[in-house]
């Protein structure tokens, strides 16, 4: 009868837990987007105008 108590207390640890690691995963995420947000500000792969000009300057 006690386990039975026991057992039942214990029914929302897992969402909580699985709460507190995705929590983890998003604060991690946004660290590191804030770190490399320089990088990433810096590297523009849609620049196609650009890339053009790049490889005409390069052929003359």
């Amino acid at each position: 009868m006690v386990l039975n108590l026991f057992l039942q207390d214990e029914i929302g640890q897992g969402a909580a837990e699985y709460i507190l690691l995705f929590g983890g995963v998003i604060v991690i995420a946004i660290a590191t987007l804030l770190i490399y947000k320089g990088y990433i500000e810096d590297v523009n792969p849609l620049n196609a105008s650009a890339d053009l000009n790049k490889v005409r300057d390069g052929l003359k």
